[in-house]
């Protein structure tokens, strides 16, 4: 099943990066709470062996996928949006927000996690100095995630997740990057940019529905 080879691969995730001074690295899935929380998620939503369609985000954040472990997934969201009980502080994540919004909109969790998956470029989030840092901030931890990056993706691809196009989140330096690797390593046929959820909420919120009809232009045919 999927959901198997998704647990195996978040559980048995090896960091041997030589991170660069006050860099600091998540790993949520050797929590005990978070690894029941993901086994629970991934079952529910990926127990089959239907191929998925790669959306390729930055890296986890502290209060989204970096405290459940599922990305894009705030304990809000988690509860409301998945049918998923838990304890975590209900602190509100933006990107979680959009995302689910835009998930009710192509018709729910089932249909949309049905045909699609979420992973990042780093599957592990950073901190420097307590705060999110996303990879890309410093130059010497994009330099030296590359292999890390590069591995996670090909293992991912592995699944049988289709290579036709995958979606990065991120029109920017996120997109710059993936493209980059993805020419040097061919991962996949075509990439398409998508605006970052965090983005979207933070400085185009007036027009969040917009942004919606824009991913849903995306995926809904793929569906």
């Amino acid at each position: 099943m999927l959901s198997s080879k998704i647990l195996d691969f978040l559980f048995n995730l090896q960091f041997t990066v030589d991170l660069p001074d006050e860099v600091e690295v998540m790993h949520p899935f050797t929590d005990e709470v978070v690894s029941e929380v993901v086994k629970t998620f991934y079952n529910k939503f990926y127990h089959d062996n239907n191929p998925r369609y790669c959306i390729v985000g930055i890296n986890p954040g502290r209060f989204g996928g970096g405290v459940t472990g599922i990305p894009f997934t705030d304990p809000i969201r988690l509860e409301k949006g998945c049918g998923i009980d838990n304890n975590w502080l209900r602190k509100q994540e933006l990107s979680s927000v959009f995302v689910y919004d835009m998930i009710h909109a192509f018709g729910g969790p089932e249909a949309f996690y049905g045909k699609l998956y979420f992973t990042s470029i780093s599957p592990l989030g950073f901190t420097k100095n307590g705060k999110n840092l996303n990879y890309y901030d410093d130059k010497q931890l994009a330099e030296r995630i590359v292999p890390f990056a590069v591995d996670c993706l090909r293992k991912q691809i592995d699944w049988g997740l289709h290579t036709s196009v995958a979606f990065c989140l991120g029109e920017g330096t996120n997109f710059k990057f993936f493209s980059k690797l993805n020419k040097e390593y061919k991962l996949f046929e075509r990439i398409v940019p998508l605006s970052h959820p965090r983005f979207i909420m933070q400085y185009r919120s007036k027009t969040k529905d917009d942004y919606i009809q824009k991913y849903l232009q995306e995926f809904l045919p793929l569906a």
